[in-house]
C-alpha cells in the first residue's frame, strides 16, 4: 500500500490469487474476480468512522492513530488525522518499505495495541493483536476466536469489536456504538476516499440495485439491505457479516487441493514427495506423527537451496537445509532425547491445534514484576465465588458494566493481584453463553489428557481451575510478520521464545509452574536446540501481502 499525503492510498484487490503447481515445482499464479461481498467487507474493515472518537459533533483527532506504536518506538500512523479502524491493529503493507518494520500478517508492532483513553484509564488493549490470516480453519471442537475463546464466530467477534473497548466504547455504551455504526452507513455522502475506491455511498452499495454501480461492488441479493428501512441492529449485523466474509478470505497460499505451497518448508515437502496434508479421515495429530516417521526414513533428503525460491518481504534466504531439517525433527519429536514436543500444540499442516494451553507466559510476566513465586500465591476464586462476585473478578460486560477485569489485565507494579488468566475469564462465564459447550468439551478432554484417564463427570466447577492462564495456540506460519510474540507481546525474537520454553519446561519439571500444561512433561530441550528450532520455524515464512 503506497502513501498519499501521509495516508494509505487505498487500492482494491480485484483479484484473489490461486497457486497452481506445475511439474517444475514452481507455482503459477492464476487470477479470478473477487466477489463484491469481499470487496465491501474490506471497505468496512478500513472504515475509520465507527469509533467512539467519531460519534459526537465535537469530533476530535484520535491520538491513537497518529502513530503506529512498536516495541522500540513509533512510526507515522497510516490513519493519522482519522480514528481507529480494524486495520489500525491488523496491518499488512502500510510500513512494508521501512526496514525496521516490514509487512504484517494482519497484526501490528506493539506488545499491546493502543486504544483510546476513557474514564477506565486503559491506554492499551489487554493483549497483543493476533494475526488474522487463516483464522477460520476448521477444528475439532468448533471455531473459537480471541486468545480466551470468547467468540464462536467472526460475526460475533466483529460486532463486539465495533461496539467494544478497542474502538473506544465502554461496556455501558453498546447501544450508542450500534447507533454510531448505523448512522455512518445511512448518512455516508459518498465523498470520502473509501467511497471513491469502493463504489460510492453506503446506502447505494448496500441496496445494490443502482445501474451505475460497478459489478465488482454489486452485492449479491442475499447481502443487500435498504439502510433507510433497516433497524440499527440489522445494519450492524450486515456490517459484521461482510467484514467476516472478508476475514475468511485471508489465507496463506494453497494449491487446488488445499495444500500450503509458498514457504521453504512446503517446497521441501514437495521436493521429497512427503505428504503435505492429512489423508481423508486422518487427524492432524496422526498426520504429524506419520510425517515425522517419513522424515526419519529419508536416506538422502533433497534440500531447498537458494535460487529455487526468493523472499520479497523477509530478510532471509529461501532455503530448507540440514539445520532446518534438524529443527523439524526436534519440533515434531514427542519423547526421548531432544524432544521439543512443539507439535503437541502446533500440529501440522497449519501448525496450530487452535486449543488453549498454559505455557507459563502470565506467570513469567507476573513474577518478573512482583518476585519469584508470587503468581503461584495469587488467590484465584472457585466458580461459585467468582460468579457470585462477578464485578470483583471478571471483565466488564453489558450485564456487568463495572467488572474489574482484574484477571484479564496486564501485570502491573501498581496493581498487585492483577494479571491475565486467559481462558479462565470466559469459561463458565454466565455473560458469555455461546462458547461454553465447545469450551467444556475441550477442557474435559484436556483433563483426561492431563490425568491419563477418562473423566466422566465434567462439571464446570471441577474444570475451572484447569483453565488458569490458558491461551489459544497461534499459527506458526509466517511468524516473521507477526512479532512481538505471545498474548502479551513479551518476546521480540524467536530465539527468546524458544529460550522461554526451555526455562518453563524446567520450572514445570520442578512443579514450580502453576497449572503447568502436560505438554511440558515430554519436552527435553536445552539452549543448544535453539538455532535449529528457530531455523525450522523461519522456514515456515512466506511472502504474504
Amino acid at each position: 500500500m503506497t502513501s498519499n499525503k501521509s495516508k494509505p492510498k487505498l487500492k482494491l484487490a480485484i483479484y484473489s490469487v490461486i497457486v497452481i503447481w506445475v511439474t517444475s515445482g514452481e507455482p503459477l499464479l492464476a487470477e479470478e474476480n473477487e466477489p463484491a461481498e469481499i470487496a465491501i467487507g474490506e471497505r468496512l474493515f478500513l472504515e475509520t468512522r465507527f469509533s467512539f472518537s467519531e460519534h459526537s459533533s465535537q469530533r476530535r483527532v484520535d491520538p491513537v492513530t497518529e502513530t503506529t506504536r512498536t516495541t522500540s518506538g513509533s512510526l507515522p500512523g497510516p490513519f493519522r488525522g482519522e480514528s481507529i479502524n480494524c486495520r489500525s491493529c491488523h496491518l499488512v503493507d502500510e510500513h512494508g518499505a521501512i526496514a525496521s518494520a516490514g509487512n504484517r500478517t494482519y497484526s501490528d508492532f506493539a506488545s499491546r495495541s493502543p486504544v483510546t483513553r476513557r474514564p477506565d484509564g486503559n491506554g492499551t488493549s489487554s493483549r497483543n493483536a493476533l494475526q488474522m490470516v487463516d483464522v477460520s480453519i476448521p477444528r475439532k471442537y468448533g471455531l473459537s476466536f480471541h486468545y480466551d475463546g470468547e467468540f464462536v464466530s467472526l460475526e460475533d467477534l466483529t460486532r463486539a469489536t465495533l461496539t467494544g473497548r478497542n474502538f473506544g466504547w465502554l461496556a455501558n455504551e453498546k447501544q450508542k456504538a450500534i447507533a454510531r455504526v448505523a448512522s455512518v452507513i445511512r448518512n455516508d455522502d459518498g465523498k470520502g476516499e473509501l467511497a471513491k475506491e469502493f463504489g460510492g455511498d453506503y446506502a447505494t452499495v448496500f441496496r445494490g440495485t443502482d445501474p451505475a454501480l460497478a459489478n465488482e461492488f454489486r452485492l449479491p441479493t442475499r447481502y443487500r439491505i435498504d439502510v433507510h428501512k433497516a433497524t440499527d441492529q440489522q445494519i450492524i449485523d450486515r456490517v459484521a457479516e461482510l467484514i467476516a466474509i472478508y476475514m475468511r478470505d485471508l489465507t496463506f497460499a494453497r494449491d487446488d487441493n488445499g495444500q500450503f505451497t509458498a514457504s521453504p518448508y512446503d517446497y521441501f515437502l514437495k521436493k521429497n514427495g512427503l505428504p503435505a496434508q492429512p489423508e481423508n479421515g486422518e487427524s492432524n495429530v496422526a498426520y504429524s506423527q506419520r510425517l515425522l516417521e517419513r522424515i526419519n526414513r529419508l536416506k538422502a533428503p533433497k534440500f531447498v537451496t537458494a535460487g529455487e525460491g526468493t523472499f520479497k518481504y523477509h530478510r532471509q534466504s529461501f532455503v530448507f537445509g540440514q539445520k532446518e531439517l534438524e529443527g523439524m525433527k526436534v519440533f515434531f519429536r514427542q519423547s526421548g532425547k531432544r524432544a521439543g514436543n512443539c507439535v503437541a500444540c502446533h500440529v501440522a499442516p497449519a501448525f496450530s491445534d487452535f486449543g488453549f494451553h498454559n505455557t507459563g507466559v502470565s506467570q513469567k510476566e507476573y513474577d518478573g514484576i512482583h518476585g519469584s513465586g508470587t503468581f503461584a500465591a495469587i488467590n484465584i476464586p472457585g466458580l461459585q465465588e467468582r460468579n457470585r462476585n462477578y464485578s470483583q473478578f471478571l471483565p466488564a460486560t453489558a450485564q456487568h458494566v463495572d467488572g474489574s477485569g482484574r484477571f484479564r489485565s496486564p501485570a502491573s507494579k501498581l496493581k498487585a493481584g492483577y494479571t491475565d488468566l486467559g481462558l479462565w475469564n470466559v469459561f463458565a462465564n454466565p455473560d458469555m453463553p455461546k462458547p461454553q459447550e465447545r469450551l467444556t468439551a475441550f477442557m474435559c478432554a484436556q483433563w483426561s489428557k492431563q490425568q491419563g484417564k477418562e473423566k466422566t463427570n465434567c462439571t464446570q466447577e471441577s474444570l475451572l481451575p484447569l483453565t488458569t492462564a490458558r491461551f489459544k495456540t497461534p499459527l506458526l506460519r509466517d511468524l516473521g510478520h507477526s512479532n512481538p510474540y505471545m498474548h502479551n507481546g513479551a518476546f521480540e525474537s524467536l530465539e527468546s521464545v524458544v529460550a522461554f520454553y526451555v526455562e518453563m519446561a524446567q520450572l514445570a519439571s520442578r512443579n514450580q509452574l502453576r497449572n503447568a500444561g502436560p505438554e511440558y512433561r515430554n519436552m527435553a530441550l536445552d539452549s543448544s536446540d535453539i538455532p535449529a528450532l528457530t531455523a525450522f520455524i523461519r522456514a515456515l515464512n512466506e511472502d504474504y501481502d
